[in-house]
This record gives structure tokens, C-alpha cells and sequence, in this order.
């Protein structure tokens, strides 16, 4: 179902609910109908039936038939080291598979454990588990989005999706009709997605999907498919098959050669077994998997786990690589990178040497202030991503955002809106006032007074600069009231503002993402 296409009275008609939920009765019966709202694991397969499992191959079988019969016959020399053989083999198998298995325990824990939700018009907190089809849920900062929802209500409402998308960026929502069925997850602005975090404003929703129904619960399922053979599994099982059929026709074929002539039988035989012994390369899965194994070894300390160990060979046929940028190739936090308060471009890493000019100061203590960024009672700062940013820039120059709010403490605020494109928060500054305005610089731009034509240009140019280094640019403006207006509103509060600065962010590269692109394109004979 196209939800995001739907208008909000088709989606109630479609899943028989309202802006008021649905009734607990009526939860009870869908969570029987769709399950409960959680990720399903396959059954796990007993430990010691993934350990049999490393045997399932037709060349280990033959070993372990050949090693069975050398023991009866007396040679327990090679029955022995057979054995051995095959059991490093299968514990080598085992060990990496065993590991893997735990990817499906960390999309697990990215679910939300609680959920408020609205049934029957009363606010109630339920666990996540319990959420059905058709329940409307409300969200506000710091949340985990319980299930995939539609969204209505929305106030200032952003979402970080990069768990789902990749992209760093808290998106923007609201609730209106979307027309283009295709759009991608991370356009679809009027739904939110199970495992997503709420970074800013509030909202509600009506649950349209569950558990394995999900977004998340697709890349759950994904992880469970049966797994493809590789090219190489393909290979040596095809080889094994045929040089295991070769040499038992060559052993029968001595053998029968050898009763004919009149040898002993018993000798025949013991012969025939030793020669398909010889014959066979029972040391050739031992070595392929160490060296897949010793592979992966060294995929392991680059971050990347290998599920299946054939899969480290295919990835000698790689021509093309598909990498996510958010958390891959980036670090997936978004850094303050550069400002311009007018003069010059001042990288991050020099802004204390300019801390001491009144401007510059201001600079940081919008940074610190304006924005709604809380703390948990763990002391863990949560909140947008590039509010994030902000504060910890001003925090790195000696400005902690709990200490400056209780010299100029918050009065009143203005919320960011898609309209506005800016946000205001006003703050007591001694017997006066102070307003902190954060936006889009052009839209500031606009609200300026005291700057001239030619200054304005040059404003915007530096934004532009900063825009083409591939930097997020938002500007900050101050103004002072000796008494606040009657009604705060953007119309009397975002006017007659003076541009204090602009600042360039960047999700930046990972330290090893350079040597990793590099190592990419070096040509092959470089690499050995």
C-alpha cells in the first residue's frame, strides 16, 4: 500500500481507525491477526546442528567415509589425520557463521522498547511490542519511532533516518498528500519508519505497518534469505564430484582388475581404499578455508563481518563497489567546518584565537543557545544532528550550552518552521533581552538592517563559497530589546536583525576512507 499517496481520510477508511486510535479490543485482534510489533528471527538452528552443517559437503563426506574405512582396515595413521583435517575444517566454518549470527540481535535493539500511543482518545504508554495496525502514536524529540506510521499533527517535526536512508540530515516532515508513488524512502516527508529517531519538534501518527512488516522488518528478512553459492562453492563442489567419481572408478576398476587376476580379495580391497585415500586432495578444504578464513580475519579489523566465508572470494570479481556515504565513508556526525563573521573565512580550528571579539563570541553563544538540544540523565546530548554540531563547536572554544543557559537563561521561543526557514530563541541578558535567530543565510539576509548593498553581496558570496565546498550553511543573527513586545511572534521578534555570522558544516570523511578509495583505484599489480 501507497500510504504516503493517501489522503489522511482514505488511510483512516483503510485501516479502520481515527485521529483517536483505535479501541484496545479492537488492538487486541489485529496484534492476533499481524503479531506483535517486533522482529522475528528464523529458528535458530541448534549449535551443534550449524556444526553438522559444515560437513554437508560432498568432498568432506567422502573423506569422512574414507577416514571410517581406513580405520576399520587398521591404517589409523591417515584415518587420523583425516579426521583432523576435516574437523578444523568444519570448526573454522562454524566459528565465522556463528558470529554472523548476531546481526540480527543489533537490528533488534535499534526498536524502540515503549510507545505513547492514543486509543479510544486517552494518551496511554505501552510497550512497542503491543502496537498494532490502525493505533495512533505521538512522537516528540528523543523518541524512537515505534512503527511505520503516516504522520498528521506535525509540528516542526525532523526525523534522522540515516539508520534507513544513509543520509546524516534530520528530514523535515509534515502530512501532506505526496503524488509520486515511486518516491524513494527518503522523500516520502509525510511517514516516519520503525528504528528512525525524532531529533526535533513533535507529531502524531497512525500506524500503518508492524514488526517484519516494516521498513526495518525488510532488511530483517533480508538477513535470513538462504543464502546463494558463491562461484567458488559452485566450483569445487562440481570439482570434488567429478575427481571423487573419477577415483572410485579407477579404485573399482583396480580392484576388479586385481580379483580377476586372482589376488587375494581382502588385499584387493585394502589396495583400492588406500589409492582413493591417496588420490584424494583431503588437505584442499582445510586450505581453501583457512585462507577464506585468514580473509575475513582481515575483513574483521576493517569493520566488515563476513556471514558466509565463500563469500570472501567472490569479492576478487568485485568491478564495481556500492558504498553508503553516511556512517561508511563519512563518520556520521555532522562538524561544524568553518564560519565567516564578516572579515574571512576562519576554519574551526582558529576560531579561538577570534573568541575574544564581541561578534565572535555571539557567534558561539548562538550556537550553544539556539537550538533545542537536551541532555538525558545519562549526561548523552540528543537532539538534531547539526544542533549537535553547534554545541559541541561551542563547547570545543570553552561555551557549555547548561552553563551559558543560566546566565542568559531562555524567556521564549520561536520554532523552526519550512515556512521561515529560521528559528528564534530569546534569552535575559543582564536588565535587557537578547533574540538569537538561526537559518538559511539568505533568508536572514533579508532581515538585516544594518548592512549595506555591496556588504549583503559579500555575505552572500561566502555562503556560496562555503555551499561549494560541499558545506550545509546556516546563518546566525542577534538583536537586543530593552523590553520584549507584548506578542512574540516572527512578524515582531525576526526583524531589524544584525547578521552576527554564518557557519559551514560537513559530515566529514572517515580517516581511513580516503586510504580505503585509494586502495580501490590502484591498479591490481599494485595491491599484491
Amino acid at each position: 500500500m501507497n500510504w504516503h499517496t493517501l489522503p489522511l481520510d482514505k488511510v483512516y477508511e483503510h485501516l479502520g481507525s481515527s485521529a483517536l486510535g483505535i479501541s484496545s479490543g479492537l488492538a487486541q485482534e489485529r496484534l492476533a491477526q499481524y503479531g506483535f510489533n517486533e522482529l522475528e528471527e528464523t529458528k535458530k538452528s541448534p549449535v551443534w546442528k550449524l556444526f553438522l552443517r559444515q560437513f554437508a559437503n560432498f568432498m568432506i563426506l567422502v573423506l569422512v567415509a574414507a577416514a571410517l574405512v581406513s580405520g576399520l582396515f587398521g591404517d589409523i595413521t591417515d584415518a587420523i589425520v583425516i579426521v583432523v583435517i576435516v574437523i578444523v575444517n568444519a570448526v573454522i566454518g562454524f566459528v565465522q557463521e556463528y558470529r554472523a549470527e548476531k546481526a540480527m540481535e543489533s537490528l533488534r535493539e535499534m526498536a524502540a522498547q515503549e510507545a505513547t500511543v492514543i486509543r479510544s482518545g486517552r494518551l496511554a504508554h505501552i510497550p512497542a511490542t503491543d502496537l498494532a495496525p490502525g493505533d495512533v502514536v505521538a512522537l516528540e524529540a528523543g523518541d524512537m519511532v515505534p512503527a511505520d506510521v503516516r504522520l498528521f499533527d506535525v509540528h516542526s517535526l525532523r526525523v534522522e533516518e540515516a539508520s534507513l536512508t544513509g543520509e546524516s540530515y534530520a528530514v523535515e516532515k509534515n502530512s501532506a498528500v505526496l503524488e509520486d508513488i515511486n518516491a524513494p524512502l527518503g522523500d516520502r516527508v509525510n511517514m516516519a519508519y520503525k528504528g528512525t529517531a525524532v531529533t526535533y519538534g513533535r507529531a502524531k501518527g497512525v500506524v500503518v505497518a508492524t514488526g517484519m512488516h516494516t521498513e526495518l522488518g525488510n532488511i530483517a528478512r533480508m538477513f535470513q534469505e538462504d543464502d546463494i553459492e558463491t562461484p567458488l562453492q559452485k566450483r569445487l563442489a562440481e570439482f570434488g564430484k567429478r575427481l571423487s567419481y573419477i577415483i572410485l572408478l579407477i579404485c573399482m576398476a583396480y580392484f576388479t582388475i586385481g580379483y580377476l587376476r586372482g589376488e587375494p580379495p581382502l588385499l584387493m580391497l585394502l589396495t583400492a581404499i588406500s589409492l582413493a585415500v591417496a588420490a584424494i586432495p583431503e588437505a584442499l578444504p582445510a586450505v581453501i578455508t583457512i585462507a577464506l578464513a585468514l580473509g575475513a580475519k582481515r575483513m574483521i579489523r576493517q569493520n566488515a563481518l563476513v556471514r558466509r566465508l565463500p563469500a570472501v572470494e567472490t569479492l576478487g570479481s568485485v568491478t564495481y563497489i556500492c558504498s553508503d556515504k553516511t556512517g561508511t565513508l563519512t563518520v556520521n556526525r555532522m562538524t561544524v567546518q568553518e564560519v565567516f563573521t564578516g572579515d574571512a573565512l576562519v576554519p574551526l580550528q582558529e576560531i579561538g584565537r577570534r573568541k575574544d571579539g564581541e561578534q565572535m563570541a555571539w557567534l558561539l553563544k548562538g550556537m550553544a543557545l539556539c537550538n533545542d538540544v537536551a541532555e538525558t540523565e545519562a549526561g548523552k546530548a540528543i537532539g538534531d544532528p547539526t544542533e549537535l554540531a553547534f554545541v559541541h563547536a561551542a563547547k570545543e572554544h570553552g561555551l557549555v550550552k547548561s552553563e551559558l543557559e543560566q546566565i542568559h537563561p531562555r524567556v521564549a521561543e520561536i520554532p523552526f518552521d519550512s515556512e521561515r526557514k529560521c528559528m528564534t530563541t530569546i534569552h535575559r541578558d543582564g536588565a535587557e533581552f537578547i533574540a538569537l535567530t538561526k537559518g538559511a543565510l539568505d533568508v536572514l539576509l533579508d532581515k538585516k538592517t544594518a548592512l549595506t548593498r555591496p556588504e549583503t553581496d559579500k555575505w552572500a558570496a561566502k555562503g556560496e563559497e562555503m555551499a561549494e565546498k560541499g558545506l550545509r550553511v546556516l546563518g546566525f543573527a542577534m538583536r537586543r530589546w530593552k523590553e520584549l513586545p507584548d506578542e512574540i511572534t516572527s512578524t515582531t521578534i525576526e526583524n531589524g536583525l544584525t547578521i552576527i555570522g554564518a557557519v559551514g558544516l560537513i559530515d566529514p570523511p572517515r580517516e581511513e576512507a580516503r586510504q580505503a578509495v585509494l586502495e580501490c583505484n590502484r591498479p591490481e599489480s599494485n595491491r599484491l
